[in-house]
């Protein structure tokens, strides 16, 4: 399943490293897309939407699922 959040706090490529890393390390490595021009981040997972917003959310960067 694709879900898409809105992360409208990254900016630059600090921000996408640091939810890419936030996400692999709970086992997301796989199918992630950080988008710094719609403030996006996509993940193909059967993972609940809450706890990758929340993965996404400590990280720095308030997540919302669209």
């Amino acid at each position: 399943m694709k879900l898409v959040f809105s992360a409208p706090g990254m900016s630059c490529g600090h921000c996408k490293a640091r939810v890419e890393k936030a996400l692999a390390a709970a086992g997301f490595k796989d199918g992630v897309q950080v988008n710094l021009d719609d403030k996006t981040v996509t993940v193909e997972s059967n993972g609940s939407a809450e706890k990758l917003a929340a993965i996404i959310t400590d990280a720095g960067y308030p997540a919302t699922l669209i």
